[in-house]
């Protein structure tokens, strides 16, 4: 049945249309049969010169919604992910987990197959028609997305959109979901509404100034103070600001399985990653955005000690059981929230044992610095360590305008990280396969900035690396890949062996269910896209060979992998 002609674009072309209009400048997709009228539009708005978001083919959708989550992190613009009906939608389904638990908006969109068989322009043409069809296909992500929805007729493509983006952008920021049937795509939309202005702009929450005095006042008052931050300051500014007030308050910050760096890995109130001694003399404690700051099972602060927790959401009103105390409670964009802190508490006085605190905070993470640094420094012979090779990528990139993202690879610790947005971790949600893709969409958004991805062998496994690797080439995008290599899944060993330290699997000669031996050449998967690669088998290797693969994406301004083998 062909379509009416009409004056008006389609609702796939209104779409399309709106999404750059809002700022959108890329759409990741992986299509399908319900994408003729997507496909048709793009092909139209091309022949008229019509300018639309950049769409980039995807081999596979992890991989799109890890580029949109990197492109957020580089630019903070949301980018919309595309996929074929819930096939497609189900491969979104750990990105959107992910993108959730990051609070990164992303525009999610997947085709609903035609709900109609006959007698409808775009209705069932195929038997996967049928086979496609869910009863609710939204489940497959309504849990991990802010707000969702089916476009039910043409005319509601714009004001849809709108919203949509309003609410990936609101406070707390997120991914959000709509669903096209194609039917309603191929549909004609009234072209008054491309000429609409925005209908909702973000809303964007910012703490009562009750709040922000009475958490100055409890951090000010306080003889033990200690800040945990765990997914960064937020911004460049409120980067520079906590690392200024930490230093006026001689307060300690802890970056407890930070996903984000808050504070300079040499600030002498940098207080590396482990809780103690910290927590447990605590009077006072400032939580900067993190959804578990410590380990209640193993870390406890003392009886009186006042909690301020500061956040988009800072009660995490997502998790069901989070029982983290908040005396109070800061609500709003972190970057924001924090800058509006320290403005009030630099009105109030400092505490007498100011100074003798901060001689005791700078002693005590001098000392255990340099034991890490010593221990990272061990750990170079024939079994390299994790530390080892972080500390030699740190080394390699000192100075440069660098990102690094470390999936189960290279730890915190050993890097000498110095600025706002060189540091990202794995999501806590734990949705493998993000390393990869989320550099390659860091790399697409600043191509003049050194992007390293590391991970551990099984992340390089789940994140479809050869579809990785062909979105690298094809986009000609300069990007280093470490894969720390142990032929295992040492999460899960270190898993098993913190609850039985003493059990049957801790005496066994491999844990159950961790090994991934034989380990595939990963070397040769890079190379079949035309990637550089090397192994590196020895620890005395490494500087130079970490040297030689930073000049290939220097020069070549494309990707490089380095298989580094490592031990444990």
């Amino acid at each position: 049945m062909s379509p009416e002609p009409t004056g008006d674009p389609t609702a796939a072309a209104a779409l399309l249309a709106r999404l750059g209009q809002l700022g959108v400048d890329y759409l990741f997709v992986n299509s399908g049969t319900d994408f003729p009228p997507l496909i048709e539009a793009m092909a139209a708005a091309q022949a008229n010169g019509t300018k639309l978001p950049e769409a980039l083919v995807m081999p596979h959708e992890g991989a799109a919604m890890g580029m949109a989550q990197g492109y957020w992190l580089a630019t903070g613009r949301p980018q919309a992910v595309m996929a074929h009906t819930n096939v497609g939608l189900a491969n979104c389904a750990i990105g959107a987990i992910n993108a959730a638990t990051d609070r990164v908006p992303i525009l999610l969109f997947s085709g609903r197959t035609p709900t109609t068989e006959r007698d409808r322009f775009g209705a069932r043409t195929v038997p996967i028609g049928w086979g496609q069809e869910m009863r609710d296909q939204t489940a497959l992500i309504r849990e991990a997305v802010k707000w969702d929805y089916e476009l039910r007729f043409p005319e509601q493509v714009v004001e849809l959109v709108d919203r949509a983006h309003a609410i990936a952008g609101s406070t707390p920021k997120g991914p959000v979901y709509l669903s096209l049937p194609r039917e309603v795509l191929c549909a004609p939309c009234p072209a008054a509404e491309l000429d609409r202005r925005p209908g909702q702009a973000p809303a964007v929450a910012a703490p009562h100034p009750d709040a922000l005095e009475a958490a100055a006042r409890i951090l000010a008052e306080a003889e033990r103070p200690v800040i945990f931050a765990q997914r960064g300051a937020g911004s460049p500014a409120a980067f520079l600001a906590l690392a200024q007030l930490a230093t006026d308050r001689a307060i300690p910050v802890v970056q407890y399985w930070a996903v984000q760096l808050a504070i300079a890995a040499s600030h002498p109130m940098s207080a590396g990653i482990d809780p103690e001694p910290w927590i447990s003399e605590a009077d006072a404690i400032l939580v900067i955005d993190s959804l578990a700051p410590w380990s209640p099972d193993i870390h406890r602060p003392p009886a009186g000690c006042r909690i301020v927790q500061l956040g988009p959401d800072p009660l995490y009103s997502r998790f069901p059981v989070r029982h983290f105390g908040a005396d109070v409670a800061l609500v709003g964009e972190t970057g924001e929230t924090l800058l509006a802190l320290a403005a009030t508490l630099r009105r109030l006085p400092r505490s007498t044992a100011n100074e003798q605190r901060r001689r005791l905070v700078e002693e005590r993470n001098a000392a255990s610095r340099a034991a890490m640094l010593a221990a990272a420094r061990a750990g170079g012979g024939l079994s390299m360590t994790k530390a080892w090779v972080s500390l030699c990528l740190g080394e390699a990139i000192a100075g440069r305008n660098a990102t690094v993202l470390s999936e189960l690879g290279c730890p915190l610790g050993p890097l000498e990280l110095q600025a706002h947005g060189s540091w990202y971790q794995e999501p806590h949600s734990g949705g493998l396969g993000w390393s990869f893709p989320c550099g390659l969409g860091l790399a697409l958004a600043d191509r003049q900035r050194l992007v390293v991805a590391t991970m551990g062998d099984g992340s390089y496994i789940f994140a479809n690396p050869v579809a990785c690797h062909q979105i690298a080439e094809a986009l000609e995008l300069p990007l280093l890949v470490i894969v720390l290599n142990n032929g295992e899944w040492g999460a899960v060993r270190q898993s098993v062996l913190g609850l039985y330290p003493d059990g049957h699997a801790a005496r066994a000669n491999r844990v159950p269910l961790t090994a991934l031996a034989p380990s595939p050449d990963f070397t040769s998967v890079a190379a079949a896209s035309r990637a550089w690669a090397r192994q590196v088998e020895h620890g005395a290797d490494l500087p130079q060979v970490l040297a030689d693969a930073i000049r290939h994406v220097d020069e070549h301004r494309t990707l490089a992998l380095l298989d580094v083998r490592v031990a444990g």
